[in-house]
């Protein structure tokens, strides 16, 4: 929707924008994310996109866009889209290559995970900003004794399970993660196509729980 009050007359009005100049994180060179909204490009009108590069492995964390559709669609590499349809409480994963979207919409809990090397996605919202509320941020804010009474777990170690978490993750794992401890470990895209087409096939040195519902096309 373009703004109908804007003076496109004006010498302030902006009409092309680089995206490398607004990095809104970076884990490292191979994961990070370019962020383009209004406050960059003051003609965007109701539109805003992150451009997210990712390794093998690494990981949009869990999160909800609490204002805005998300249209996630694939440039190089390939990668997971999972999401919970909370009107059926189902987890769907889709694997996404060049060329393929993904839709999730405003206020479905998501993530995606990169399968390749040199993963590029499009992130693309029907909103100005995209908000954004990260589950680092939810794990890490609601104190341990609350999730403890809420869920019937041992309060000593939802604390020590939590502690790790000191700030939103973002694209995780963080880069200080003890990768042998981590039960994160992809497949290649042949082997995670492989999974979802035929639930109980195993492939031999990679296994991600993430990977063992059956392939929902």
């Amino acid at each position: 929707m373009a703004i109908s009050y804007m003076d496109y007359a004006s010498p302030s009005t902006q009409f092309t924008y680089d995206l490398s100049n607004n990095q809104s994180f970076k884990k490292n060179d191979q994961n990070f994310i370019n962020e383009l909204s209004i406050n960059q490009l003051n003609t965007l009108g109701n539109v805003s996109l992150l451009d997210i590069y990712l390794s093998t492995g690494n990981i949009i964390e869990p999160h909800i866009h609490q204002n805005a559709s998300e249209l996630v669609y694939g440039i190089s590499g390939s990668a997971i889209v999972s999401l919970i349809n909370p009107f059926t409480n189902q987890l769907l994963n889709y694997p996404i290559q060049p060329g393929q979207v993904v839709n999730i919409p405003q206020g479905w809990w998501h993530y995606e995970i990169a399968s390749t090397d040199n993963t590029h996605l499009l992130a693309i919202f029907d909103a100005p900003v995209p908000e954004t509320i990260f589950g680092s941020d939810i794990l890490r804010l609601t104190p341990a004794n609350v999730l403890a009474h809420s869920y019937c777990l041992d309060e000593a170690k939802v604390k020590d399970t939590l502690a790790p978490i000191k700030q939103t993750t973002v694209i995780g794992p963080p880069s200080d993660c003890n990768q042998t401890q981590s039960q994160m470990k992809p497949a290649t895209m042949q082997h995670v196509n492989q999974m979802y087409i035929n639930p109980g096939y195993q492939y031999q040195g990679y296994y991600n729980p993430m990977y063992s519902q059956q392939y929902p096309y």
